[in-house]
């Protein structure tokens, strides 16, 4: 078929379309002058935009002090936040200064039992308990056994006999 050229006054004419990427999305309409019933529309909304933001411009002295008061409590609030965030890293650093003075401490207090359990002469106490006190190992009789109950103590409800 052999392409033949066409008038373009002849053709209908095409509503045009808004192209957007690789898409057609919508037709696009024109308008050549917008219609009277719009343009009142227009123009009572630019005067009531005009009129909100005049409105929003002129803020009374009562709606400032309230806002002052608020900012005012706010700040406060973050001044307190601050002080209470000191005091907890001022306590954190004390607690850690205590813990490591109670491990060293500890660590003194096992040396000096480690010193103590050394001074402590076993052959020497016996030596003394025996011959100037007068001390003797318990007979067979004297020695009386107990079971320990369920309870971390012991209930006494009679005197140890003292034969």
């Amino acid at each position: 078929m052999a392409r033949t050229a066409r008038n373009p006054a002849h053709q209908a004419p095409r509503p045009r379309m808004v192209v957007e990427g690789n898409t057609v999305r919508r037709e696009e309409r024109r308008q050549t002058r917008p219609v009277p019933e719009q343009e009142k529309k227009k123009t009572l909304g630019r005067a009531a935009l005009r009129r909100n933001r005049e409105r929003a411009q002129r803020i009374g002295i009562p709606s400032m002090a309230l806002m002052a008061a608020a900012a005012g409590a706010v700040v406060l609030l973050c001044v307190n936040y601050l002080q209470v965030q000191a005091g907890i890293t001022a306590s954190q650093k004390n607690i850690g200064q205590l813990e490591s003075q109670l491990e060293t401490l500890r660590t003194d207090n096992r040396a000096l039992e480690t010193r103590i359990g050394s001074l402590v002469d076993l052959d020497y106490i016996y030596q003394v308990a025996t011959e100037e006190l007068g001390m003797t190992y318990p007979s067979q009789g004297q020695v009386i056994y107990y079971e320990k109950s369920e309870s971390e103590y012991v209930r006494q409800y009679e005197d140890i006999p003292t034969d």
